[in-house]
């Protein structure tokens, strides 16, 4: 530019203009994955509905639990019977709020019944209002269970924000009450976890990564969504060439269950990264792919496992079609092949409250009607 003065003249507004649309950039609001913005299936009236369910008890009190490992050695992988029962007892009311949101929202999504939306949004206001599940009295199993529950009900709430059906219009105190409240328990679950030495950040970090993630897409905190991108990419720097995470491999004869279970948050998380322009495939050169690859191939010989800890690997876990409800988001982030597929086709419709209810529904739409439930 020849002229010096119109040079010092432009430069300040050029600036700013590019600062604007950078800002204008950034400033576009969280989403999730497209069939999220579903509609209700139809809405019907009469009285078929089920009900709504009595509300569980807002749980308010010490997040203090014991663990079903209870006695276990470091390894962490041999069921305590009692310990077990006792956690069931104790987070009894806290599991019943997730699993009947979830379910619940799936009906409403099916039906479009008012009553089935009013009795949801009725046990989240409550529960949000009594403050529940914010105790800063907690042990590991305590804070493990305010990120499950938070990762389950944000992500079951993102399919009625989202719908093009717009059930929330008429709601708008309720979630409003809701969302300031799984904004702060997001930033609880944060500060229970974030910056853990690499040799304690194993499933469990990923898993409070993804209700972080749902919760960041349900409030529209970019904060919450850039924490939750720091931890994946975390959790796939510790995927090892072969596809193994260290830490589950640690978990002995269920070294292969638990790799299986880091693969649900993980693919969530990558998923709902790409869809708000953050590609998370390519990181630790693709280390997502390995991992799942890796699995795959234990489930089909899980020798790999034998051979790598020394354990024979306990199966029971993976007999279980809803355990690889991970292969929604992954096939949608990978192209699966066709083996892989067919196993998915097989064993749809995958239906898993600590994702939200159907991800068939929402990843596969045209086979969410399969004749195999899980």
């Amino acid at each position: 530019m020849r002229n010096p003065k119109l040079k010092s003249f432009l430069a300040p507004t050029l600036l700013s203009l590019a600062m604007f649309a950078g800002a204008t950039q950034a400033a576009a609001p969280l989403r999730p994955p497209q069939g999220y913005f579903a509609p209700v299936d139809k809405f019907k009236t009469g009285d078929n509905s089920e009900g709504c369910d009595a509300m569980p008890a807002p749980y308010t009190g010490p997040l203090q639990f014991r663990s079903k490992y209870e006695g276990s050695d470091k390894a962490r992988s041999t069921l305590n019977v009692q310990s077990e029962k006792a956690f069931r007892d104790t987070t009894k009311d806290i599991t019943t709020l997730e699993r009947g949101t979830a379910k619940r929202v799936m009906q409403f999504m099916r039906d479009g019944r008012p009553e089935q939306l009013d009795c949801t949004l009725n046990w989240l206001t409550a529960w949000a209002k009594a403050d529940a599940l914010m105790s800063k009295d907690f042990n590991h199993t305590g804070k493990s269970m305010r990120k499950w529950a938070l990762g389950s009900m944000a992500s079951s709430y993102i399919r009625l924000k989202f719908s093009d059906s717009h059930p929330l219009a008429q709601h708008q105190q309720e979630a409003q009450v809701i969302e300031a409240w799984f904004s702060k328990m997001a930033d609880q679950v944060v500060s229970d976890w974030d910056n853990l030495p690499l040799e304690k950040t194993n499933n469990h970090s990923y898993w409070a990564a993804w209700s972080v993630m749902a919760t960041s897409v349900a409030t529209n905190r970019r904060d919450l969504f850039d924490w939750a991108v720091k931890e994946y990419k975390v959790g796939a720097n510790q995927v090892d060439a072969d596809g193994f995470l260290p830490n589950e491999l640690k978990r002995q004869q269920r070294a292969l269950a638990y790799h299986n279970y880091a693969l649900p948050p993980l693919a969530m998380i990558a998923s709902f990264a790409q869809v708000n322009g953050v590609d998370l495939r390519q990181e630790n050169n693709g280390a997502l792919k390995r991992l799942g690859d890796r699995v795959l191939s234990g489930v089909k010989d899980p020798d790999e496992f034998e051979k790598k800890n020394g354990k024979e690997q306990d199966m029971t876990d993976l007999k279980e079609d809803m355990k690889f409800a991970w292969l929604e988001p992954f096939c949608t982030l990978y192209t699966c092949p066709p083996d892989v597929i067919e196993k998915k086709h097989g064993m749809q419709p995958f239906k898993t409250f600590r994702l939200g209810g159907d991800l068939t529904k929402v990843y596969d739409p045209s086979h969410e009607k399969g004749n195999k439930g899980s």
